[in-house]
């Protein structure tokens, strides 16, 4: 009886340590943007897309500019961490030792931008994103330009976001993203699973190259910019299975 209690237990706080959570890609009322946030027991990350000549802006756990704790603004300077104002003025940046978000990929494609950041999921004097799940309250805006500055009429809301636990099937080469799709060329492969090579083929299955990735990298760079345009598939290998993707080139 122990024994399988103590088995039970195991297993319990297994599945609670590796859990992770998402919200999927959520469409931001009232614009073009998407947001998803992933946690695992350590990090959050964050997918946002929207217009590449705006600055783009969400702010975490509240419903108005009064209320959030936490913002994170893309913007033409370096800073992407920032100060709620407490009101309808505009935010301060941390300051540069405080400044949290990891920019892990900031790409542009057509007239769109994809930015994937990461962070601690406690960082202080910022939102605390919990791995479970629990609803996110969110605002978000954009600007006119990529200079920080009043939004205006531009896309401005408050929403919530809910999450869903990620099953096993998360974690294989099946749930990798392949962004931006379409691309120029160069775009990057995120897995959740370890992966050891990228295999290129045309549509009709003629090979073009490899790329081989390095152990312990979850998101892979790769350049096919001396690639004709069209539609070319993807093999994505680890030593226990396989998974196509499909990539457009423009």
């Amino acid at each position: 009886m122990k024994k399988q209690l103590l088995t039970a237990l195991f297993l319990f706080v297994g599945a609670f340590s590796f859990a992770q959570f998402t919200t999927g890609t959520v469409p931001l009322t009232g614009s073009t943007r998407t947001l998803k946030i992933d946690t695992n027991s350590t990090t959050v990350t964050m997918t946002l897309t929207g217009s590449s000549t705006a600055w783009l802006g969400v702010g975490f756990g509240g419903n108005s500019m009064a209320t959030v704790v936490d913002m994170f603004i893309w913007n033409s300077t370096t800073d992407r961490d920032y100060m709620p104002p407490g009101g309808h003025v505009q935010p301060q940046p941390d300051a540069a030792g405080a400044q949290s978000w990891t920019i892990v990929s900031d790409t542009v494609s057509g007239s769109t931008r994809t930015v994937v950041a990461t962070r601690s999921l406690i960082s202080s004097g910022d939102y605390t994103f919990l791995n479970n799940n629990s609803s996110i309250p969110i605002i978000f805006s954009e600007g006119s330009s990529i200079t920080l500055g009043y939004h205006g009429n531009n896309p401005h809301a408050s929403q919530t976001l809910t999450r869903t636990a990620l099953g096993v099937e998360d974690f294989s080469l099946n749930a990798s993203q392949v962004y931006p799709n379409p691309s120029n060329g160069n775009f990057l492969v995120k897995t959740k699973t370890t992966l050891s090579q990228i295999n290129i083929y045309t549509q009709t299955g003629a090979f073009v190259k490899t790329v081989r990735v390095e152990q312990g990298n979850d998101t892979s760079s790769v350049d096919t910019g001396e690639l004709q345009k069209g539609v070319y598939l993807i093999e994505l290998v680890n030593a226990t299975e396989k998974s196509w993707k499909k990539i457009i080139v423009e």
